[in-house]
């Protein structure tokens, strides 16, 4: 998450502690809320479009933007900001309206987290720093907090553990294959991450199940359970992108790319 209005610096998080509040009684209270470029995970779109009631196409529609980021590959979803003002679209006079549901990135700020994925490996490697901005105040205030507890505090320890198998995939320097298939692929990739909805239908209303061998109660799960819809998406696109064995193939080995 970045404030594009404000000047910001990353400074390492020395001592493993560091003093931080924000409430309505901070004087900057919401001036982080304007003007970012705030990029969604697909379990903060999954936890932000439940909360609103909205299928995935209305919530992509209405509430992001897609672009393409230097150094990667993949398309990533933004938050649209208001037209108007350039603030969240979930800020109110009291504060975000959508606050047990909010993004990974606000619930973490004003820390800032780099993860890495050694080949072979399934956990991700973290390093934390610190993320000032020159109108926060929080700073100011005398509430001290190792890096445990910030990330307890504000949940993070779900938001990352539904959030790295799909970093995972976006910070890979694994070929994608021949580049005529590259369009396809981006394409497939686009709705396994951020539309969940078009890609259950396309499980359910494809031949998928006749090329991959999945156990009954799974397909249940992935029927009516958003989250292990999620985490079978990116089980599929480790398979389709990187030719990785995380499904099992029937016979005919053709994969299905629909979208």
């Amino acid at each position: 998450m970045k404030n594009t209005s404000q000047t910001t610096t990353f400074k390492p998080l020395e001592g493993g502690t560091f003093k931080f509040a924000c409430h309505p009684g901070v004087s900057c209270f919401t001036q982080c809320c304007a003007k970012l470029r705030l990029l969604l995970t697909p379990y903060d779109i999954l936890r932000i479009k439940r909360r609103l009631g909205l299928d995935s196409e209305r919530f992509l529609d209405q509430y992001a933007e897609s672009v393409f980021e230097p150094g990667i590959v993949f398309p990533m979803v933004l938050l649209k900001m208001n037209s108007q003002d350039g603030y969240c679209p979930f800020l109110t006079s009291k504060g975000c309206s959508i606050y047990e549901d909010r993004p990974g990135a606000c619930r973490l700020y004003p820390i800032g987290r780099a993860s890495a994925f050694p080949t072979g490996g399934d956990r991700a490697r973290e390093k934390f720093f610190i993320v000032t901005e020159d109108h926060c105040q929080g700073f100011r205030e005398d509430r001290l907090w190792t890096i445990d507890e910030w990330l307890n505090h504000e949940g993070m320890y779900l938001y990352n553990k539904m959030n790295d198998p799909w970093t995972r995939i976006v910070t890979s320097n694994k070929p994608l294959g021949p580049e005529n298939t590259l369009p396809q692929k981006l394409k497939m990739f686009f709705m396994a991450s951020y539309n969940l909805d078009r890609f259950r239908q396309f499980l359910f209303h494809s031949p998928f199940f006749e090329k991959f061998y999945v156990e009954g109660d799974i397909r249940l799960k992935l029927a009516r359970d958003d989250e292990a819809l999620m985490n079978f998406a990116f089980d599929w696109l480790r398979f389709a992108l990187f030719g990785e064995k995380t499904l099992t193939p029937r016979i005919d080995k053709s994969v299905p790319f629909g979208a």
